[in-house]
């Protein structure tokens, strides 16, 4: 049960003066939640990008046009508009001893300014100041107060994020109203800590970011918003251990044997297994055969050669007379690691199958009916696997990859498939340190930083749009030489128009090769069903087209070890991480492989910047460390959509070192007080509570 206390800080934004159901709505629309009512809550953690400084007190003579000011004048007249010409503006001419200002306002009432400027009257104006016809004027200004009213002039006025017909009074007004919910909290931060950062407590932090005396009180570094993000780590740090205390809690059931069936599969590999890939297995078996649930992330760099150490994690438990399964994201990645894994599982005695949406009838039954009696040691597919007619004798590993595109209740439905199932999460987005912390503390971690031996590093080059014919002459020498091609064009935003207008750049770059090379040339996008897309990369693997025009579709899992040319059209417009998983797609066989990164001039600086890291270096670690640095965490994880919650407070890049002092007190809190009862434990339950992590509550009375 939540806690009394917060009841006000919970309720919907109705209950707030001046806040109608209109209002409440586009408040909802504003933080991205329309399932349910906006809450004084939201409003408090939506925080100011900035403030409008009206501290500038100059006279008429000395403004500067294009700044914000507040100038003391007297109301010389009104020009009200002209009859039958509504949109004339409405102007009224103001004065001090050095100068003139015309105040200009549309579609205004006469009366309403009339009463608010009166003639000969001293007020106080305050807003942008501009020249119009060599004149100074202000249109519509931000602020008019008499003189008895100056004092409750804001000098310092927060900026915030809004959405359409929501307008920055209705949202000033708002927060004031919530502010006045605010009730008197506990404190949860350990008060040494406090002391010696200089963290004012959870209410003044608010009310400082919502009315700051200084521009520098908005700034990330501040105090205040310091204290409010490691409120928010702290809240994270708390939710992951108790979720990991849960599960280490929960009995497992420990799978091992003696790894005859692993060594049958390690000597089926045409090459060594990298040292990092023994030290994850070494990990897993450990964790396999202990008596408590694994639940361990295992990241590692675009061909590291995470599908075999999967592999050989499934044939641990299967040695042991138990099911491993696989579940991938899409049907394409889905049957790559069905095609990787086949063949060795063929040789080392292992019943693999596959099963995505798009299996049907006869032939989905009979996989349904092996699964169930464990005629099928080891299921690759999609979320399919999940489905309740799915069924296992005894499901012992789910393996999940790429698992930020599933969300949590996805992964645990697959979990709930058997009796205390082991986790072993894969991604081939190598992940910062610091997200690590923040979003898979209850994971233990194994990483993959070697390439397969054999491998060469490949070249790439940056190259400007402007010289795209060189780019297709040299496409078309390597195709001659019997190479394969990717041409990738851009997604520009996950949404359906844009969508479209790719396609359609997609679709006129494809008409415009297959031009250059008759019959060489497939297309590939998201839009194609899934049959669709499986033979157009069939004819790519094949051979039987050599030049792949495509949108994002082929960023994670398509392997054909022929391709060696990669050429990402505006390669400015794709994150970091993402170039760096398209390129990957080449360099998997022997050969020299080569990318083009063609891009629009002229190239702003993080675009510059992004670029250059790409052509300095293939580390997925590093490349992910600096993507986190140019975007943040929301975007380098792909949160929004998923399970992960991304932060409302934090920013990683600056507050990151937050993390590490948040873990600890964790860490101790839960030594001393496991259940959360003590004084400070009951002030942790709220905490919990105000940035939404309270599910982990639950596990604590679960026991």
């Amino acid at each position: 049960m939540r806690p009394s206390l917060l009841d006000p800080l919970f309720a919907s934004l109705t209950a707030l003066p001046g806040v109608g159901p209109k209002l409440e709505k586009l408040f909802r629309r504003l933080f991205g939640n329309l399932d349910r009512p906006a809450r004084a809550v939201d409003l408090l953690l939506h925080l100011p990008t900035g403030s409008v400084d009206r501290r500038a007190r100059p006279l008429l003579r000395d403004v500067e046009p294009g700044t914000v000011v507040t100038v003391a004048v007297t109301v010389d007249r009104h020009r009200p508009s002209p009859p039958h010409r509504a949109r004339a503006p409405y102007r009224i001419d103001t004065s001090d001893d050095t100068g003139t200002l015309t105040l200009t306002y549309f579609n205004a009432r006469k009366d309403y300014l009339e009463n608010l400027l009166p003639k000969g009257e001293l007020r106080y104006i305050s807003g942008t100041a501009t020249m119009y016809d060599g004149m100074l004027q202000m249109t519509h200004p931000d602020r008019v107060v008499s003189e008895s009213d100056l004092d409750k002039l804001p000098m310092i006025e927060p900026v915030y994020p809004l959405t359409e017909g929501l307008g920055i009074n209705q949202m000033r007004k708002a927060i004031d109203g919530a502010l006045a919910k605010l009730p008197a909290l506990p404190e949860w931060q350990d008060a040494a800590w406090l002391k010696r950062n200089k963290f004012p407590s959870f209410a003044e932090a608010l009310k400082g970011l919502h009315h700051p005396a200084e521009p520098a009180d908005l700034m990330p570094e501040s105090p205040g918003w310091s204290r409010l993000a490691y409120d928010e780590l702290l809240a994270g740090q708390l939710a992951l251990a108790l979720v990991r205390a849960h599960q280490r809690r929960q009995h497992g059931r420990g799978s091992s044997g003696e790894g005859f069936l692993r060594a049958k599969v390690i000597a089926a590999l045409p090459y060594s297994l990298t040292p990092s890939q023994v030290q994850a297995v070494n990990d897993i078996v450990t964790d396999l055969a202990l008596p408590h649930r694994m639940v361990r992330l295992l990241q590692g760099d675009v061909g590291s050669g995470k599908t075999v150490v999967a592999l050989l994690a499934s044939a641990t438990v299967i040695e042991a007379g138990r099911q491993a399964a696989l579940m991938a994201p899409t049907e394409i990645l889905a049957r790559q690691h069905f095609a990787t894994i086949a063949p060795l599982a063929e040789k080392a005695g292992i019943r693999v199958a596959i099963l995505t949406g798009r299996d049907r009838g006869k032939e989905r039954t009979e996989t349904l009916d092996r699964l169930a009696i464990g005629e099928i040691d080891l299921v690759v597919g999609t979320h399919a696997l999940f489905q309740d007619e799915v069924a296992f004798r005894d499901l012992a590993l789910a393996i999940i990859d790429e698992q930020h595109r599933f969300g949590v209740h996805q992964r645990l439905a697959l979990a709930r498939k058997g009796e205390a199932v082991d986790m072993l999460v894969l991604t081939a987005t190598p992940i910062p340190r610091t997200l690590v912390l923040a979003f898979f503390g209850d994971m233990e971690i194994s990483e993959l930083r070697e390439k397969p031996a054999g491998r060469l590093p490949i070249d790439t080059r940056t190259v400007p749009l402007s010289r795209i014919d060189e780019v297709v002459e040299a496409v078309g020498r390597a195709l001659d030489e019997g190479q394969r091609v990717y041409w990738v064009c851009p997604l520009v935003e996950e949404s359906e128009v844009a969508e479209m207008g790719d396609l359609a750049a997609a679709e006129e770059r494809f008409k415009a090769l297959s031009q250059h090379f008759p019959d060489r040339v497939d297309l590939i996008h998201g839009r194609m069903k899934g049959a669709e897309k499986d033979r157009a990369m069939e004819r790519f693997s094949r051979g039987e087209t050599q030049l792949l025009v495509a949108t994002t579709v082929i960023e994670v899992g398509v392997d054909v070890p022929e391709a060696t040319v990669m050429v990402i059209e505006h390669a400015e417009r794709f994150g970091l991480a993402q170039l760096h998983q398209l390129r990957g797609r080449v360099g998997r066989g022997t050969g020299r492989s080569t990318c083009l990164l063609l891009y629009r001039s002229p190239l702003g600086e993080t675009a510059k910047a992004r670029l250059a890291i790409l052509r300095d270096t293939e580390d997925g670690f590093r490349i992910a460390e600096e993507d986190l640095r140019l975007r943040g965490e929301g975007d380098v994880l792909g949160t929004r959509q998923s399970g992960m919650p991304g932060f409302h407070v934090a920013r990683i890049d600056v507050h990151g070192k937050l993390l590490g002092p948040a873990r600890d007190d964790t860490s101790l809190v839960l030594s001393r007080d496991p259940s959360l009862t003590s004084p400070r434990g009951e002030a942790l339950r709220s905490l919990l509570y105000l940035f939404e992590r309270d599910e982990a509550i639950g596990l604590i009375r679960s026991g």
